[in-house]
């Protein structure tokens, strides 16, 4: 059950900077959608900056701030309580840090059957830079992040990753995607992972099972030129979810601005809803 009703809604967004967002319309956006549970990536903030947004009276709330000041900030908020929270996936490497976050959620029990509960992790990948250091950072934390994933998916149960991955997956991905085949983000050694999360491990892809063949929907154009205006954009923002959530849910939607100038993040939200 949802709070409001029937469906529980799980939104994810990587924000560039919760400060920035607010201001530039995020919080309409959030009183408007009305999210149960909402995961954001690009925090860029403190703990209790994130609790100034995100109050706790409102929310429960669970943050990994990045070692490296003004950097990367992974966060869940959610109006149904935490039963657990774990932080980051340890590599003693101050880039990797801000970028997981995992919480279990308490469900409302259903005809009077016993609790549930919904795990769910907020996630950002590195961007990546292909050819340089960044890139063998990226996949040293992807190595980690396959090994949670099949740790998470032999638990079994109602587990969602979502947040920005900083991969498209397949040619419908990404507009522009003959144009990018050495570029960070679609390069062949990267989107193997989401191979191997997908094929081996069990995960799927909500976005492309409830989104259409594609092209796209894109979650991601850049500031400059005219991306935004001519949907010249990328699909990097997922919801990955174990067999039994993935029954559950019954759409997916981007949040795409109305225009260029409405948008609060170069990221749109990626909304699911999900009958549980």
């Amino acid at each position: 059950m949802g709070l409001d009703g029937p469906m529980l809604t799980i939104a994810t967004a990587n924000v560039n900077g919760i400060r920035a967002a607010y201001k530039r319309g995020m919080g309409a956006w959030v009183e408007s959608r009305r999210p149960d549970v909402l995961l954001l990536q690009e925090v860029r903030a403190p703990d209790e900056m994130v609790g100034d947004f995100l109050p706790p009276g409102e929310w429960d709330l669970a943050h990994e701030a990045c070692e490296i000041k003004g950097r990367a900030g992974v966060a869940i908020a959610s109006r149904l309580p935490m039963s657990a929270i774990r932080i980051g996936l340890a590599t003693g490497v101050p880039v990797d840090t801000g970028r997981w976050v995992e919480a279990d959620l308490e469900l409302p029990a259903v005809d009077g059957g016993a609790p549930r509960t919904l795990t769910v992790v907020s996630a950002y990948i590195h961007s990546g830079q292909a050819g340089t250091p960044k890139m063998d950072e990226k996949y040293a934390f992807l190595d980690r992040v396959t090994a949670r994933l099949g740790e998470l998916a032999e638990a079994g149960g109602l587990t969602v990753v979502a947040g920005d991955l900083n991969i498209a997956h397949r040619n419908v991905d990404i507009k522009n995607w003959k144009g990018n085949l050495k570029s960070a983000g679609f390069l062949p050694e990267e989107r193997a992972y989401l191979d191997r999360w997908f094929d081996d491990l069990g995960w799927t892809d909500l976005g492309r099972r409830l989104g259409g063949d594609g092209p796209g929907p894109y979650t991601w154009w850049s500031w400059r030129g005219q991306a935004f205006d001519n949907d010249a954009g990328w699909r990097i923002d997922y919801q990955l979810t174990t067999p039994d959530l993935a029954d559950a849910a019954v759409s997916i939607e981007v949040d795409r601005a109305a225009a260029w100038d409405e948008r609060w993040s170069d990221h749109a939200p990626l909304v699911a809803t999900y009958d549980l």
